[in-house]
């Protein structure tokens, strides 16, 4: 009896007493009430280094989890804030997009200064793809790179975020001593019809003789003066070859109903850039009368004009251009291939999944990559396991392709994308996360009741 009760006395000690874990936890407790507050000052860096001298053992709370996390996101260290998103996420749940979405920001916007410049075109690449507003100092920051492209892909962004007419970065750029940022500022500032620029696109107009011209006389247009469009109809007969294309590409953007025919006659121009150019301006055009010169260009002796042509064929969205794409599934060109399968996809043809599988399957990494293109224009669940495969190709290419591809489907495709986060290239990491912002965006929006 009496080692009975010393047994029970034991036990009943025992259960009194805190263990080591309950006593880490009441400390990291008692830690955290002044989290907040420190958070909402905005002392990141004391929170991050509060949570990093934990013991290995302790146990942080959910509060300093989220905080530890957020501070992360916050100081652009969002690779390390990754790993804390699982202790995050409820098992069992949905993702947490109010988590991800700032996570997946923070993956992108850190990497715009990268010493290595396709890092730095990546990432703005994407930013010109999101158009986010809030992005606006770095969209400014990236027309000052080094980086011709990263500039180009800067005032891109600055257009499609909107912030044009309070960008005087973006004005500026209008000079930059690359005719491809000069032109694509250009584009940004047209769209915007920013009219304290006209003097210096009619100037640009007068002065310059290439394809600048072109894009100068489009921002016009853009801006109430319509005579342009006889300038720019009749740049698509000039001499240089490089004028014609601009000039087809802005009359297949500005959508002019006068101008098909002028875009119909450009398949037959003896350039086969130009005729390529022509096919995809008929696609952008988006008019039915544009199927007679596409079914011309589909028999074009080169290739790149047969693809253009099929993925504009597909653009149009008329089903009764089917069996014109599946006469192209036989193609000697296994680029022509995959883009007549993107097409029959978007008009709702699966007929063609598994020579888009049998594509993703061949030795050559750009014909992968134009397969996870071509899949991107599906959501069926066949599509995404290739994709998901494709996510995990020995090349970049390929790898990359499927995380963009990813980003334009519905269904479940966020744990996918969370994998090619942890990617070895940091161009795929960036084009996952962005990929991801577009997914987080999309489920963020309310569904409209029929």
């Amino acid at each position: 009896m009496a080692l009975c009760c010393a047994v029970m006395t034991g036990l009943l000690l025992q259960l009194a007493a805190p263990s080591e874990t309950s006593a880490a936890t009441s400390a990291t407790s008692a830690q955290d009430k002044d989290l907040p507050a420190l958070f909402k000052a905005g002392d990141y860096p004391a929170i991050v280094q509060r949570f990093q001298a934990l013991p290995k053992d302790a146990t942080p709370s959910k509060e300093m989890l989220r905080l530890a996390f957020h501070s992360l996101v916050k100081l652009g260290r969002g690779e390390e804030a990754l790993p804390l998103y699982p202790r995050l996420k409820t098992e069992g749940q949905p993702d947490d997009l109010t988590l991800l979405s700032p996570l997946a920001l923070s993956l992108v916007t850190s990497r715009v200064r990268d010493q290595k410049e396709h890092v730095r075109i990546a990432a703005y690449t994407v930013l010109a793809e999101l158009g986010l507003p809030e992005t606006g100092p770095l969209l400014e920051d990236g027309l000052l790179n080094s980086s011709v492209l990263v500039r180009a892909r800067a005032a891109e962004a600055i257009g499609r975020a909107g912030l044009a007419a309070k960008s005087g970065a973006l004005k500026r750029a209008i000079n930059d001593e690359a005719p491809s940022v000069r032109i694509a500022a250009m584009n940004a500032l047209g769209d915007a019809r920013i009219m304290e620029m006209k003097p210096r696109l009619i100037e640009i107009g007068r002065t310059e003789e290439g394809p600048e011209a072109i894009f100068a006389y489009a921002a016009l247009f853009k801006m109430g003066q319509t005579d342009m469009l006889i300038d720019i109809t009749n740049a698509a007969t000039l001499p240089d070859a490089e004028v014609r294309m601009a000039a087809i590409g802005v009359l297949g953007r500005l959508k002019r109903p006068a101008s098909l025919a002028v875009l119909s006659q450009a398949v037959y121009d003896p350039n086969p850039s130009v005729r390529a150019f022509a096919a995809g301006a008929l696609g952008e055009f988006g008019s039915p009368g544009g199927v007679a010169p596409l079914t011309h260009a589909l028999g074009d002796e080169m290739a790149m004009v047969r693809g253009v042509a099929a993925g504009s064929l597909g653009r149009l969205g008329l089903k009764e251009n089917r069996p014109l794409l599946q006469a192209l599934t036989k193609d000697p060109s296994l680029q022509v291939r995959a883009s007549a399968a993107e097409s029959l996809l978007r008009l709702g043809d699966s007929s063609v999944l598994l020579m888009a599988a049998d594509l993703a399957r061949n030795p050559d990494p750009s014909i992968r990559g134009s397969a996870a293109q071509a899949l991107s224009a599906t959501s069926d669940k066949e599509a995404l396991s290739v994709l998901q495969a494709l996510l995990q190709d020995q090349q970049p290419l390929p790898r990359l392709m499927a995380a963009k591809a990813l980003g334009k489907l519905s269904g479940p495709v966020i744990p996918i994308l969370l994998k090619g986060l942890q990617d070895s290239d940091e161009a795929v990491r960036i084009t996952a996360a962005g990929s991801l912002l577009q997914q987080t965006a999309r489920a963020a929006r309310p569904t409209r009741r029929p």
